[in-house]
């Protein structure tokens, strides 16, 4: 058993706490910048709560975090109550927030500065993928602190790999994040076309998803996309979020991004529809509205 901290308690954020809890056995401090999100954590699963992330990140083996975006990391890290002043030499930070891979080497270097380890390690699966237990976990860090951090993190994960050095993990999420975008994009307009020429979804779908068309995506999100229906999984809010992130990153290091570009503004559009929220598979509702 570990002594842990886990920093944010989002929608996957609080399932993988509680995982690190009950399936991992492990001694659990979790921070929440609304507390009651905390309260309502610790009276389902124990543990306990801290007024800060320093405070939860104090004598503890590993720490956790799952925010929002670079400015929400930089707070509970290296902000005025962040975990990085309470840190126990020898302790490693993990990060599962989808961020910059620029922020990912600036925290990395500060923890290195204060004698403990860095991980960016970005997660993919969704929030059922959360809640079940089956995150992939991509990491980038040193391999002594992803060997250490390994055991901890395989109680929210089916598939934690090591990618390279600080920010791999990040920059692999991007390319999870690009190829997603154009495969709900397909799958969007291939569905649509169906739709115009009369056939039956269901049986098409039966059949292409057996061959070289079959996708994860295609799989878990057609029946939902056909009915219409857009409330099952990452939100098109947080997919835009992370496209821009990969955008940004092609800027600097010369990659051309064409497809991603495009259905990036695509997802502007079913913002502008009411989808904030939406799931990525409402790139249909675009095409039929």
């Amino acid at each position: 058993m570990a002594s842990v901290a886990f920093l944010g308690l989002g929608v996957m954020g609080y399932p993988m706490a509680g995982h690190l809890k009950n399936k991992g056995g492990h001694d659990v401090t979790v921070y929440n910048r609304t507390k009651a999100k905390a309260e309502q954590w610790v009276g389902r699963h124990g543990g306990s709560l801290a007024a800060t992330p320093a405070q939860a990140a104090e004598g503890k083996d590993f720490v956790f975090s799952c925010v929002g975006n670079d400015d929400d990391l930089r707070s509970v890290t290296t902000g005025p109550e962040g975990a990085f002043k309470s840190m126990t030499k020898g302790s490693v930070f993990i990060d599962n927030t989808t961020a910059s891979a620029e922020v990912a080497r600036e925290l990395a270097a500060a923890a290195q500065v204060g004698g403990f380890s860095f991980l960016d390690a970005p997660v993919s699966g969704g929030q059922a993928g959360a809640e079940n237990g089956v995150l992939t976990v991509m990491v980038g860090g040193e391999q002594d602190a992803f060997d250490r951090a390994k055991p901890v993190i395989d109680a929210f994960a089916r598939m934690v790999g090591l990618m390279g050095s600080a920010g791999a993990g990040q920059l692999t999420k991007m390319i999870n994040q690009i190829t997603i975008a154009g495969l709900v994009q397909g799958l969007a307009e291939g569905i649509h076309f169906g739709k115009k020429a009369g056939l039956d979804i269901e049986k098409v779908i039966e059949v292409i998803s057996k061959g070289a068309a079959g996708s994860w995506q295609m799989e878990n999100r057609h029946k939902t996309m056909n009915a219409g229906k857009y409330d099952f999984g990452f939100a098109v809010d947080w997919m835009r979020k992370d496209l821009g992130i990969c955008l940004a990153e092609a800027d600097r290091n010369g990659a051309r991004l064409p497809v991603t570009a495009l259905v990036d503004q695509f997802y502007k559009d079913v913002q502008a529809m009411g989808g904030k929220r939406w799931d990525t598979s409402s790139l249909l509702a675009r095409l039929e509205k």
